[in-house]
C-alpha cells in the first residue's frame, strides 16, 4: 500500500511538473501539509502502524519532518513567475 501511495505521490508530481510552475508549487504547498500531519502523528503514536498504512518509527518521522519543512519552502518562498 505504501509502495502504490509512493508511485502515486510521484506520478502526480511528475504531471504537475508538467503543467507548469503554478501546479509544482501547489503540489508542494498539499504534500508538505501532508508530510507535516504524518509527521505530528508519527510524534504522537511513536513506533507503530500510522492509519494503519503507514510504518512508523523515530527515523521515518524525522524524516517526515525534513520532507514537510523542505516542501513547504519551496510550495511558499518559491517566486511566482511572471510572463
Amino acid at each position: 500500500m505504501v509502495k502504490t501511495l509512493g508511485m502515486l505521490f510521484g506520478i502526480v508530481f511528475l504531471l504537475c511538473g508538467m503543467a507548469g510552475a503554478g501546479a509544482s508549487r501547489t503540489f508542494f504547498k498539499i504534500f508538505g501539509l501532508v508530510y507535516a500531519v504524518v509527521a505530528i502523528l508519527g510524534f504522537m503514536k511513536g513506533e507503530g502502524m500510522l492509519l494503519n498504512m503507514i510504518s512508523n518509527n523515530p527515523a521515518d518521522t524525522w524524516l517526515h519532518v525534513v520532507l514537510a519543512v523542505a516542501m513547504l519552502a519551496i510550495g511558499f518562498l518559491s517566486p511566482k513567475q511572471t510572463a
